[in-house]
């Protein structure tokens, strides 16, 4: 607790910081169990789909006034205030599993949740850690919540396995989560009381910053999010159905992706992001195509179902650094915020409203056709990323021509 400018947030307050993340983050990751709840009470992979797909439209509305409601109540108490919505929508979950029109509605109050959250999260690292530490506390941040992403699927596979109701899943991430929004209100005396290294308030969106960053090469990485998080909720939200097509665990891919994602956030990151951005989307997206090609046709054995979760794992977690960065820095001067907040709600389109589409794919043509069309999404992904690497390669020798 201090009030001078090179003050820092102690290691315990940032420890207390991402724990309460992690805790959050469950919510959320009970999502990818959806798929194994709904069937269990009769509906089916376009049920859940929907269900997870609601959630796109209440996040668009929470990224928009997050900011809003952050200078009325500052940032952590908004988080915690939202994120009350995570405990209400997992405990909707597990009570009305068997009525779509229920399910739905929860589905959007989780999107409130998660889009405050979601949002608010980096900028409260922005605010508080100076510049030049940002790139590791933000990987910090990012591996905090996708460990509590994975552990809730996880959950759910130990719930099976002491003979538990899948539900139980969703009880465990909603008292995760109350806990989560406790720590939070803790730490939202303590946030405040250190200096705020942002510059500017980052949490609001406006029209012309918004038209001004799709004008510019940011838009790039922002349609590239989107497309990554398609392949992201396609494959995480519909892989219980994928292993029991296969007579696999789903665990191993939660284990696999999130082991190799977490790890490659916090111990390669650092160096990735250092490098040619062009030439790493380039190479790590290739690695996304090469995972969805894994799981479309040599996943046959529990090692090559991990392999496969690995690779994608260190594919898109490392791609997502990349173009993250390059969202904010090929943004046009005083527009980073803008260039940001629309990479946020592109990731949501994707990563909300593509498993709305792979739903129907699977129930009406199979998993295989879901997979075929992942696929495609990977391919235009990387295809981005080559002519991009392509074309920059023109510009530079058109200019020592």
């Amino acid at each position: 607790m201090t009030d001078h400018l090179t003050a820092k947030p102690s290691r315990r307050l940032f420890s207390v910081f991402c724990l309460a993340s992690y805790l959050l983050s469950m919510a959320y990751g009970s999502t990818f169990l959806l798929a194994l709840l709904i069937g269990s009470h009769g509906g089916n992979e376009q049920n859940a789909g929907s269900v997870i797909s609601a959630a796109m439209i209440s996040t668009f509305v929470a990224v928009v006034f997050s900011g809003h409601l952050s200078d009325r109540l500052g940032t952590a108490r908004s988080i915690a205030l939202c994120g009350i919505a995570l405990v209400i929508a997992n405990l909707g979950f597990a009570l009305s599993a068997s009525q779509l029109p229920a399910m739905m509605l929860f589905g959007l109050v989780l999107g409130i949740g998660w889009g405050v959250f979601y949002t608010l999260g980096p900028i409260i690292v922005a605010m508080i850690v100076e510049p030049a530490q940002r790139a590791r506390y933000f990987a910090l941040l990012s591996g905090s919540m996708m460990s509590g992403i994975g552990s809730a699927p996880l959950l759910g596979r130990l719930a099976s396995q002491l003979g538990l109701p899948v539900t139980s899943a969703f009880f465990i991430a909603a008292l995760a989560s109350l806990a989560g929004v406790l720590l939070f209100w803790r730490l939202s005396a303590r946030l405040e009381q250190l200096p705020d290294r942002s510059g500017a308030v980052a949490s609001k969106l406006s029209l012309a910053g918004a038209a001004a960053v799709l004008r510019s090469r940011a838009v790039f990485a922002i349609v590239m999010v989107g497309l990554g998080g398609a392949i992201f909720g396609g494959l995480s939200s519909f892989q219980t159905r994928y292993a029991h097509d296969r007579s696999l665990d789903y665990s191993l891919f939660f284990i696999g992706f999130m082991s190799a994602a977490i790890a490659g956030r916090m111990l390669v990151a650092g160096i990735v992001v250092k490098r040619d951005p062009y030439l790493m989307s380039c190479l790590l997206s290739g690695l996304i195509v090469v995972s969805v090609l894994m799981f479309q046709h040599f996943v046959a054995s529990s090692l090559g179902y991990l392999l496969a979760a690995i690779v994608l794992g260190v594919g898109y977690g490392l791609t997502y650094s990349v173009i993250n960065g390059m969202a904010a820095n090929e943004a046009p001067a005083g527009t980073t915020t803008q260039s940001l907040l629309l990479f946020s709600l592109s990731y949501f389109i994707g990563v909300f409203g593509f498993p709305l589409l792979a739903g129907k794919v699977i129930v009406d043509s199979g998993m295989s056709v879901m997979l075929t069309i992942l696929l495609g999404v990977a391919l235009s992904y990387w295809s981005i990323t080559v002519g991009r690497l392509v074309w920059r390669r023109v510009e530079i020798s058109a200019a020592r021509a």
